[in-house]
């Protein structure tokens, strides 16, 4: 069984950084892809950034330049670097984990993480 816990979300000043991490247990993370979706209230859930298995990354507009992930493949995590925060960033904060197997696409989520940008 696959499960995903995030940690890392804080209370952060306009400007401020935080790490976001996302621990997978079960098999099968050295081939998965991950990413980081958010969900602001009023709001539908929103992709930020993903990590191929190989490592290739993308951002979505409003993330690059400002957040970086990365995955550490011998720890089964997945991190979200955000710097130059902004309110406009306050949301909770999913990973998500998608792998093929047989052909078919399998998905998991975490169970999110608040990150709340104010002063």
């Amino acid at each position: 069984q696959v499960q995903l816990v995030e940690s890392g979300g804080d209370l952060v000043q306009p400007g401020g950084s935080l790490r976001l991490s996302c621990v997978v247990s079960g098999s099968f993370f050295g081939i998965s892809t991950m990413a980081w979706y958010r969900q602001a209230p009023g709001k539908q859930r929103e992709w930020v950034a993903l990590i191929s298995s190989g490592g290739s990354t993308n951002y979505t507009d409003s993330g690059k330049g400002r957040f970086t992930i990365s995955r550490d493949n011998t720890k089964n995590t997945v991190y979200l670097q955000m710097n130059s925060l902004k309110p406009e960033d306050t949301a909770v904060y999913y990973c998500k984990l998608s792998r093929v197997l047989l052909g078919i696409v399998n998905e998991y989520w975490g169970q999110g993480t608040q990150v709340t940008v104010s002063s």
